[in-house]
């Protein structure tokens, strides 16, 4: 593999002029500095989105031209702020921060801005921050994640009834497989709201979307089933995650707007 640096903070001033260029990809990580229940850290999401973004970009940064920007841990986590040591920004500063970031790599030949984030609770904003920089910087942004959180169309296990949002099953079995040092599963229980599941349309992941904060399922913070996490699991998503990211990346690299 390439040993070159794909990280854009490694350049000198001189080398942007000579190795960005108008087929260069920008990829920012998008973290979260937030309670995950007992057993995980608050580094969780900020720890995946980086590990999974640095991955893949080391396996086609070179070939696609993608360049990795510092992650950002502070993101909107308002969702936990009832938990000591959640560290969150407000919609509106965060709207702020990224536009900021589009507009800077706006000033470089660079055209795509890619945000690779690893929070559930950002994706909304992310959204409409993409194409509130479309607008005003004309670059062309995307949204991405490790994994399609299962409150937004994506999946989680069986047992979690399609709920393991937050510290649960998949996120547990990534971070045993990333920081077991960080990870107490003797903490770890059951936590599903099992009375949402038989809702057609109001319930996680249907077509009838609710303002929630985690406390409102439990003291603990948690939403889903870590007690049946394991390391193995963990690789193998971790894996598939860098592999998506990969051809997502290739996609986001042919890529032209408009499209006809």
């Amino acid at each position: 593999m390439p040993s070159a640096s794909r990280h854009l903070a490694d350049l000198r001033a001189p080398d942007v002029a000579r190795l960005i260029t108008d087929r260069s990809i920008f990829v920012q990580p998008l973290g979260a500095i937030e309670q995950h229940g007992p057993h995980l850290p608050f580094n969780t999401d900020l720890l995946i989105a980086d590990h999974v973004a640095t991955e893949a970009v080391r396996r086609v940064g070179e070939e696609l031209d993608v360049w990795l920007l510092p992650p950002l841990a502070y993101t909107k986590s308002n969702e936990h702020a009832w938990s000591s040591g959640t560290i969150w920004l407000s919609a509106t500063t965060l709207l702020a921060v990224l536009d900021d970031i589009g507009r800077c790599v706006a000033t470089t030949a660079a055209r795509k801005l890619v945000f690779f984030n690893g929070h559930g609770g950002n994706s909304a904003l992310v959204g409409v921050a993409n194409r509130e920089i479309r607008l005003a910087h004309g670059l062309m942004t995307f949204l991405a994640h490790p994994g399609v959180p299962p409150d937004q169309g994506g999946s989680s296990p069986a047992d979690e009834l399609g709920m393991g949002i937050h510290g649960g099953t998949d996120e547990t079995s990534i971070m045993l497989h990333l920081a077991p040092d960080l990870v107490d599963m003797t903490t770890a229980t059951r936590n599903v709201p099992e009375s949402l599941a038989d809702n057609r349309y109001v319930r996680f992941g249907g077509a009838v979307g609710f303002g929630w904060l985690s406390n409102d399922f439990g003291d603990d913070g948690h939403i889903g089933d870590p007690t049946v996490a394991t390391a193995e699991r963990g690789a193998e998503l971790v894996e598939q995650a860098v592999i998506a990211f990969g051809e997502a990346l290739a996609e986001v690299q042919s890529f032209e707007l408009p499209v006809s």
